[in-house]
């Protein structure tokens, strides 16, 4: 019996076995990748840590790509019917094996070549990026003679991945018992299926969902090192279907394009650089809607809101009548305030260019000197937050690990048994880390505890009960920890000398169906807190965004090179001229001149005036502005697009 059941076991004993060879396919492919863009890597292997950092991260992607594309493998070896254990069928087999891995290698060896000319893998966009050219075939003959080793490589891999293959004899299927064999079978490939499936995601947490392009930031360095993690299996395989980029020339030219609208901005300040410290508080899920100082009018105006502390500080802050995130989730809201990116069509971080290069206030304020620092409660690898930070030049990440590893903590007895430590401990652990920190700095964090499952930790649950929404308690209690951020950081000697800006990354439950709009439901605040009293605290009766928020806060340092952001310098621009804009299941939608003007890519569906809350009266064709209005949406999205695509989020030479 003993001898019967490990004869039955030898199927998954060739699959463990050969994904091994699978391994050492991939690590083969991005060792020539190296070879091939050493000068492009230069400095990438320089020590041994950073090594074995973007080793770890290739693995990673490597097992997802290996599970994928050997998945059909896996099922035809581990399928539970003893009848297929012939000679012929694990000839079948091994072809399979062969074919899908050599493949695999044939790919990543083509954008070993091809990476110099794009600076990034190889996704879907190159169908349609190539989908007209006629001498496409010309160009990669020429690059295959060229580069004829890498053909013999290719070959010499596969013979050898055919004379490796098994490595261990296939028993005779008159000795198999099938009373034995299925239900030995079937365990193998039900055991299989969670470790292949974990493999895919990228893995085990809920915090990690399936990894993107983007999560490779989190093993790197710069930008161009994403590619020596990634493999182009991968990127080819997470980007299908999801090309939705595409540049609609508006404009035939870019004189013309910038003529109309231009996200460069080209400071050229009156007086010198103000060496403030400052602080980005993304609040997550705080909706202007639970904020009672934005809606003195809600409820025939007896209605207060759920966050005193916020009203208060808005009180003593510089705010906007009509402000909105650009964006409905979390990764939207990360690149839209702290790099001037807003989400169009799909959140960009999650992109085929998600590993463009791109600036930000960190990267900004890192070349004046500035120390720069995120903060983000949950693990590490938490909703892509770190790579984010990476990408963008932010000089030190603290998560959950940190926070558990400070002894001035209580570690994880605050975590709060869903996503991560919870807000009022976390923003104390960030003040005193902003007090550990040598003036200037720029720090940014995401809070967490406002969202789904909106707990509240226990010592809160008998103050903040259930009100009209579950997400009311967990707004009270996260305005409850920003109130005690405020009363500790006050203390602090770094406190007088910055800025606070202040919103949340999306919007969230509502009970009021003025917020449950298409742009109502793009609500959130936009908060200027300046404690030194040199921004005057008022309601400006203005439209202000997310993308706004960056420079804005360069503008007020007297900050004096170029960059690229969507929005502007809301301290210098006239209220008539500033706007918002967001993109919704297929439809853009500009908000200026007291309008929202929504714009399917082709034409205006609707204008509706922001008097109108309930957006019921839809004044196409009715209004002025709306050709205006119009050229210049055309502009933005245009120029988002060919930014994107481009890579050219960063002021370039020929700007």
């Amino acid at each position: 019996m003993k001898r019967k059941i490990l004869n039955c076991l030898l199927p998954l004993a060739t699959v463990l076995y050969n994904l091994l060879l699978a391994y050492a396919v991939y690590f083969i492919a991005r060792a020539v990748f190296y070879l091939e863009n050493s000068a492009l890597l230069a400095g990438s292997l320089s020590t041994l840590r950073h090594s074995m950092e973007l080793l770890r991260g290739g693995l990673v992607f490597d097992t997802t790509a290996i599970l994928y594309t050997n998945a059909l493998w896996v099922v035809m070896v581990l399928f539970p019917l003893h009848l297929k254990e012939t000679r012929a069928y694990h000839r079948v087999c091994r072809a399979v094996f062969v074919a899908v891995n050599t493949l695999a290698l044939a790919l990543n060896l083509g954008d070993a070549v091809y990476f110099r000319y794009s600076m990034r893998r190889t996704t879907t966009t190159i169908f349609h990026e190539f989908a007209n050219e006629g001498n496409l075939g010309d160009i990669i003959l020429t690059e295959a003679l060229g580069h004829w080793y890498l053909f013999a490589l290719a070959a010499a891999v596969a013979w050898g991945l055919w004379k490796a293959y098994g490595a261990m004899p296939q028993p005779d299927r008159r000795q198999l018992d099938w009373r034995v064999y299925t239900p030995t079978a079937l365990a193998s490939l039900l055991a299989f299926a969670p470790f292949c499936v974990a493999g895919m995601r990228g893995g085990w947490t809920r915090d990690v969902r399936p990894i993107t392009l983007s999560n490779a930031n989190n093993y790197c360095d710069k930008p161009t090192e994403a590619a020596l993690v990634l493999n182009t299996p991968f990127a080819l395989i997470r980007t299908i279907g999801k090309n939705l980029f595409k540049v609609v020339p508006y404009y035939a030219t870019q004189r013309e394009l910038a003529a109309v609208y231009t996200p460069v901005h080209r400071p050229h300040p009156k007086a010198p650089f103000r060496r403030k410290n400052v602080v980005v508080i993304i609040i997550e899920s705080f909706g202007r809607e639970y904020i009672g100082a934005y809606n003195k009018w809600l409820e025939g105006g007896r209605y207060k809101g759920y966050t005193p502390f916020m009203d208060s500080l808005i009180a003593r802050s510089l705010t906007f009548e009509h402000s909105y995130c650009n964006g409905r989730k979390s990764i939207d809201g990360m690149p839209s305030v702290l790099s001037g990116v807003p989400m169009f069509v799909e959140p960009y971080f999650l992109s085929p260019y998600s590993n463009n290069e791109v600036g930000g206030l960190a990267d900004c304020l890192r070349g004046k000197g500035y120390r720069t620092m995120f903060f983000h409660g949950a693990e590490r690898g938490s909703m892509g937050f770190m790579s984010f930070a990476r990408a963008t030049k932010f000089g030190a990440y603290y998560g959950r690990e940190d926070f558990n590893a400070d002894r001035r903590t209580n570690g994880d007895r605050e975590f709060d048994g869903w996503w991560g430590i919870s807000d009022e401990p976390f923003l104390q652990y960030m003040n005193m880390k902003l007090t550990d920190t040598r003036q200037p700095f720029m720090a940014a964090v995401f809070t967490l505890s406002s969202h789904h499952p909106f707990r509240v930790p226990a010592p809160y649950r008998n103050v903040y009960r259930e009100e009209q929404l579950p997400i009311h308690k967990v707004i009270r209690y996260t305005d409850h920890a920003l109130k005690r951020f405020f009363d500790e950081a006050r203390k602090q000697p770094w406190f007088a000398n910055t800025i606070f800006a202040l919103t949340s990354d999306h919007t969230n439950m509502s009970n009021h169906a003025e917020y449950q709009t298409d742009l109502g439901g793009f609500c959130s605040p936009v908060v200027f807190y300046d404690p030194s009293g040199e921004i005057k605290p008022q309601m400006r009766h203005a439209i202000a965004q997310q993308t706004d928020i960056m420079p804005t806060l360069l503008g007020y340092l007297n900050y004096d090179r170029p960059y690229v952001a969507f929005g502007v310098d809301l301290l210098s621009t006239p209220d008539s001229d500033t706007w918002a804009v967001n993109y919704l299941n297929g439809i853009y939608q500009y908000v200026k001149h007291g309008l929202v003007l929504q714009f399917d890519g082709q034409r205006t569906k609707a204008v509706y005036a922001l008097s109108d809350r309930l957006m019921k009266h839809n004044l196409l064709g009715k209004t002025g502005e709306q050709p205006a209005m119009e050229r210049e949406l055309k502009a933005i999205i245009q120029q988002y697009m060919e930014r994107m695509t481009e890579n050219k989020l960063r002021v370039t030479s020929e700007e």
